[in-house]
């Protein structure tokens, strides 16, 4: 009997053993592969800028020469747009114009004015004002940043800030960074309220074919 239960307890003792070092493997596995996809991201972070296709400077040019060419006349800027976004708690229309992993291209924008957060992204964004005003609020700062035809509202990648866009204010808005990773924060609102599918399947049916055809031809 005695020499049974010896055998339970080192059996048992064994098991226990066998189960803490399969544990700790497991972990030391995990870390390996958060180390190494660690790793990996920063690497491509750092050598994002071959993949760049535009600059803040020429799309700034663009914009201020539409705006030369037609103040206030959004219409002739922009014979049509548009696709429905919510984002942030704001609401507007959207064209796309490009669409890839590193950058995107669009004008947003909306004749009835919108309020929201500007989310917190992978990307800088360049928000060039092509009509209308926006404001915007930068906490600690108490006073209010606005921006007219011609300007442009820098958001550094991983800064937050209350904006408002006025009455007939678009904008011609050049986001360069991690694409994919924005990409929740313009779709969720149609999941938690405003169960837009149409929207949301064309926005999804743009982006993915135009960026589908720019990794055909080795743009990322």
């Amino acid at each position: 009997m005695a020499a049974r239960q010896a055998s339970g307890k080192a059996a048992q003792a064994g098991s226990a053993s066998a189960g803490s070092g399969s544990g700790l493997y497991k972990w030391m596995t995990r870390a390996v592969v958060a180390f190494v996809l660690y790793v990996t991201c920063s690497f491509l972070d750092s050598i994002k800028d071959r993949w760049y296709v535009f600059t803040p400077e020429s799309i700034r040019e663009l914009a201020q020469a539409a705006v030369r060419a037609h103040p206030g006349d959004i219409n002739a800027i922009i014979p049509y747009i548009w696709v429905l976004n919510n984002a942030g708690g704001a609401m507007g229309g959207m064209y796309i114009i490009h669409a890839s992993i590193t950058e995107y291209l669009i004008i947003f924008g909306t004749p009835l004015g919108t309020e929201g957060h500007t989310g917190m992204h992978t990307a800088d964004d360049y928000f060039n004002i092509l009509v209308g005003e926006q404001w915007a609020f930068d906490p600690p700062k108490l006073e209010m940043e606005v921006y007219a035809p011609g300007d442009v509202h820098y958001l550094p990648r991983g800064r937050v800030k209350q904006y408002k866009m006025h009455e007939g204010c678009f904008a011609l808005e050049y986001a360069r960074g991690w694409i994919p990773l924005m990409l929740p924060f313009g779709l969720a609102d149609v999941f938690s309220s405003t169960l837009d599918y149409w929207s949301f399947y064309h926005t999804v049916r743009i982006t993915g074919r135009e960026n589908i055809r720019n990794l055909l031809i080795g743009k990322i």
